[in-house]
């Protein structure tokens, strides 16, 4: 599940934190350890006052967390058994970093999270078909009806670009709201154009700099200059991913569509033919932009 991406938009929106805080927040993230008093949240085994409560204790002894959760009662020691053997959710990690960054309160995280949880109904899903529905409606959240046409074959190659980008470029990114735009001024884009059924443009436009990271994440390799391995990387991540989305309308709902060769342009106007719209999708690395023009 992609419960990290969304929260951090989610944060944002709420303005509980930055653009630049989250930057710095995901760029740590992957080297966060699990932390016993975020994990008895997330289960509901003790509020944000009673872990505050254990933590202050902590400055002035030299017990672990749990040691001293059992001794006031906050925990059993099957809890904290328990505990230390779960997994700890990315999206908790994130609030884990927030509070360890005094970014955010452990009150305000538990108060956050809540709200996030049953805005979403997030809990511990075991059926794919619950899964599917709630990402759907993460992403209605920031891709709404009332302003997006096409919006069920935008919601459907999202999830799949979501999936693409998790797993081959690295899960530390929060999406943020659509953007539609007349035009599109680019810096370094790749544009690629599907025919068949129906007709779209797909590009990824992003600086110099947060290309050559990009295509570094992509290619496994260290690139320090922009040069021809940087543009071929982040091409074939394009060509790549939509080769995976007409794989599956063809397979799914009989759907034929062609892949046109990747197109590079420079600090010039993408011409979508119709309207554009833009998401923005913030990395650790810095922000990439996604644009996608129904024809």
């Amino acid at each position: 599940m992609m419960h990290t991406q969304f929260f951090g938009n989610f944060l944002l929106n709420k303005g509980v934190i930055t653009p630049d805080q989250l930057i710095e927040v995901l760029k740590i993230q992957s080297t966060t350890h699990k932390k016993i008093g975020t994990l008895a949240i997330h289960a509901g085994y003790m509020s944000a006052h009673e872990v505050e409560d254990v933590c202050s204790l902590q400055t002035r002894c030299s017990k672990r967390f749990g040691e001293l959760a059992i001794e006031l009662q906050y925990l059993t020691k099957e809890q904290v058994d328990e505990l230390l053997e779960m997994q700890l959710p990315n999206y908790m990690l994130l609030g884990q970093i927030l509070i360890e960054k005094d970014i955010m309160s452990r009150i305000q995280f538990e108060d956050v999270l809540t709200e996030y949880k049953n805005t979403y109904e997030i809990y511990d899903l075991d059926m794919l078909d619950e899964q599917k529905e709630m990402v759907d409606k993460l992403l209605m959240s920031f891709c709404p009806e009332e302003e997006i046409t096409n919006l069920k074959d935008i919601l459907f190659y999202l999830k799949l670009l979501f999936n693409s980008l998790i797993r081959f470029i690295g899960e530390d990114f929060t999406p943020l709201k659509f953007i539609t735009l007349p035009e599109v001024p680019t810096d370094y884009c790749v544009s690629q154009s599907l025919d068949g059924s129906f007709s779209f443009l797909s590009a990824l436009d992003m600086e110099p700099d947060v290309a050559i990271a990009f295509g570094s994440r992509y290619a496994d390799k260290e690139f320090t200059e922009m040069n021809e391995y940087v543009e071929a990387s982040i091409g074939d991540f394009l060509n790549l991913h939509n080769g995976l989305y007409a794989v599956n309308m063809s397979n799914d709902f009989s759907i034929e569509l062609h892949l046109q060769p990747p197109a590079v342009h420079e600090a010039t106007t993408l011409d979508t033919e119709a309207t554009a719209y833009l998401l923005p999708i913030i990395y650790s690395f810095g922000r990439i932009n996604f644009v996608i023009s129904i024809l």
